[in-house]
This record gives structure tokens, C-alpha cells and sequence, in this order.
């Protein structure tokens, strides 16, 4: 191995968010199991916890996104698919900015779980913008895609609110359906629609700008 060759920039970020995404989420789970089962709750009810968090499920897909860059097999094909990478770019997005000028001030946070919650909200969201940036081609994303790209999201919307309603919590304070009702809920789910559908039509317009720029050089 020739040390001195120069290390590809896409190579370097798709092994650092790979590896990064991983140790936040084995973080992550590991101490939220111990502070859950530690309050009482059961394994079972602990699991279905952490994992009702949009950023805790956006953040396993990109560890899946990267997976299916180094290992060429057939079962991760769909997260090699442009407009699933480009959909998640939007969500990360929005991940990172809603915990920077929302939830950050509503909860402080010490120790290991400030560490997790760097890396989750904001090392990871980081990484995947530039390794997103760097892909080739550009080019394949089309406003038509929009729908698609806001499908998941919306799936999450229903599943939370489905679970809030049987276990009687919810992931996120705009969802908490027992203290602000579900008409302002549902208010709250439409901003956030709307803030996503303009990440989502901001990454089109930059993948189509990334292509044109390509061509030219």
C-alpha cells in the first residue's frame, strides 16, 4: 500500500460518516437503554422509545447509505438509489436544523449523552451534506421526485402519532398530541411539512446545478 497516495475526499467522508454514524448510534442506544431501564421501564417499551425518534431512524439510514457504497451487494441497492440519498440530504438537513434552533433549548445535556447528541445532530448531518455534495453524477433528481422524497416522512408523522395514542408519549414536543391536542399537532406536522418540502426542492435545484457545472468543466 503506497501511504503517500493521495486519499480520495469521497473515499475519506464515506468512511468517517460510516464509522462516526455507528459509534453515535451504538452511543445513543447504549446509554438511553441503561437511563430507561434504569427508570423502570421495560426492554420492550425502552426499544419502542428510542426508536421512535426521526433522528435516531435518519441517522441508521445514512449508516445504510454508506454501507451500500462499500459493499456492492444486492439487498442495499435501494440506498444507492440518487433519490433516496438526495431525500435523505433534505432530512438530515432538517434533523439538524430543528435540533439547533429548537430543541436545543429545551433540554441541557451533560456528559455522554451531549457527546451522542453532538455527533447525531450535527457531526453526522455535517459529514453526509459534503459527502452528498461530492457524489457523481449529479443530475438525477427531478421536481417530480417531491412526493416520493416527503413519503417517508409522512409515514413517520402517522407512526408516531399511531404510538403516542397506545403508549401515551411522544418523541418530540411538537407531537405531543395530550398537552397541545391534535389540531395543533396536526398545525405543527404541516410547518414541518412545509419547512422539508423546501430542503427537499433546495436539494433538486443543487443536484441539477451540481450536474450542469460538471458538464461544463
Amino acid at each position: 500500500m503506497n501511504w503517500r497516495a493521495p486519499v480520495d475526499p469521497r473515499t475519506l467522508l464515506t468512511w468517517l460518516g460510516l464509522l462516526f454514524g455507528a459509534a453515535g448510534l451504538v452511543l445513543q442506544f447504549t446509554i438511553s437503554m441503561q437511563s430507561m431501564l434504569g427508570s423502570g421501564r421495560d426492554v420492550f417499551g425502552s426499544l419502542g422509545a428510542f426508536f421512535s425518534y426521526y433522528t435516531i431512524l435518519t441517522n441508521i439510514i445514512l449508516v445504510l447509505i454508506y454501507l451500500s457504497e462499500v459493499l456492492p451487494t444486492a439487498r442495499l441497492a435501494l440506498f444507492r438509489r440518487p433519490v433516496v440519498r438526495g431525500m435523505m440530504a433534505a432530512n438530515i438537513a432538517l434533523v439538524a436544523l430543528y435540533v439547533f434552533f429548537v430543541l436545543r433549548f429545551l433540554a441541557s445535556l451533560t456528559g455522554l449523552f451531549q457527546l451522542a447528541d453532538n455527533i447525531l445532530h450535527y457531526l453526522c448531518p455535517a459529514l453526509y451534506l459534503l459527502w452528498w455534495l461530492t457524489a457523481q453524477p449529479h443530475g438525477h433528481l427531478r421536481w417530480s421526485n417531491l412526493p416520493f422524497m416527503l413519503a417517508p416522512t409522512v409515514a413517520y408523522f402517522v407512526y408516531a402519532m399511531a404510538r403516542g395514542l397506545w403508549v401515551q408519549e411522544y418523541p418530540y414536543p411538537i407531537l405531543n398530541a395530550i398537552e397541545l391536542g391534535y389540531g395543533q399537532v396536526l398545525l405543527n406536522a404541516l410547518y414541518m411539512t412545509a419547512g422539508l418540502s423546501v430542503l427537499i426542492l433546495a436539494v433538486i435545484a443543487l443536484d441539477g446545478l451540481l450536474a450542469r457545472q460538471t458538464r461544463t468543466v
